[in-house]
């Protein structure tokens, strides 16, 4: 908000809350509207799509986060040359429901890539996003070695500098959605592990001192977004799967703008707690977000009922 309309907005208020001290609320006859956003908003037992646009719906729509004339970069997990059936990568309707509602409120462009592990191009195609993403409008490519830039992290306590994306810091806004999954190192890989997919170098150091340095990362980037894609989750043999014995249908989105808020919960997919996970309370420590589930305002739906 700007500070004149900030302004105009609390002699507003301060106004309307004068007046309701001498005139009863009940005699409008309207009822309170509910104005708080949750930090949080779970839509379980739907299809992707919808599950997706109701977590954004409960967190006050997409325009809360994209303004018209926005460019937006959508940051899904392409990382496997997997399907969707094994859960390695994000799954593509979530993705492409994401790119429609950008656009919908009124984005400029909507641009789609991660830094695969496996061959890109079949990593692409295998995970149906850029069929998905493609169909929706948005601009998928490829990562280009080329347009990396060496980037100091001022606040930095382990990782000082790191090549990043530059499209990923050159746009207007970051939706970050990873898929919550097993890793073999990281415990879990969910949202603030999905953020190595902007980085170039040798990932293979950021291995090492893991927590410390993917925790200085996300104090960098701050996607302004979240959405953990758990529509289906990889429960054992991540971060690659294969086996879809190593699968569970639990048919959940969790989304909010605090990063470790949304990855705090997702431990629980897991049977986990959020303090299981070091960089999850290295990211609360830097002020990324709420991980005590107890404090935090949850807005779940249900397609189920």
């Amino acid at each position: 908000m700007r500070r004149r309309d900030f302004i105009k907005s609390s002699l507003g208020l301060g106004a309307a809350l004068s007046f309701s001290s001498f005139i009863p609320l009940e005699s409008f006859g309207e009822k309170l509207q509910k104005v708080t956003t949750p930090d949080l908003a779970v839509a379980t037992g739907g299809a992707p799509g919808p599950m997706v646009r109701k977590t954004i719906e409960l967190l006050g729509g997409m325009k809360n986060f994209v303004s018209t004339g926005d460019v937006v970069v959508v940051k899904p997990n392409i990382g496997w040359d997997r399907k969707p059936e094994l859960a390695a990568n994000t799954n593509p309707e979530i993705v492409s429901e994401v790119i429609k509602m950008c656009y919908e409120a009124g984005a400029k462009k909507v641009k789609v890539f991660d830094r695969s592990c496996n061959t890109a191009q079949r990593c692409y195609e295998s995970s149906g996003i850029k069929k998905a993403a493609t169909q929706a409008g948005a601009e998928v490519s490829y990562v280009l070695d080329a347009a990396f830039k060496e980037t100091k992290f001022p606040q930095g306590v382990v990782l000082k500098s790191w090549p990043v994306y530059k499209p990923a810091m050159e746009c207007d806004v970051l939706i970050n959605i990873p898929i919550a999954k097993h890793h073999g190192l990281s415990r879990l890989t969910l949202g603030m592990k999905n953020l190595m997919g902007v980085l170039g170098g040798d990932r293979g150091i950021i291995h090492q001192n893991i927590d410390e340095k993917l925790a200085d990362i996300t104090n960098f980037i701050k996607p302004k977004l979240t959405i953990l894609d758990a529509y289906r989750i990889l429960t054992n043999n991540g971060p690659t799967g294969g086996n879809p014995k190593d699968v569970k249908l639990t048919k959940t989105i969790i989304a909010g703008k605090n990063i470790t808020s949304v990855d705090a919960y997702g431990t629980t997919l897991f049977g986990l707690k959020p303090a299981d996970l070091p960089c999850i309370v290295l990211g609360n420590k830097f002020g990324l977000g709420e991980i005590d589930l107890s404090k935090l305002l949850i807005e779940r739906y249900s397609f189920a009922s």
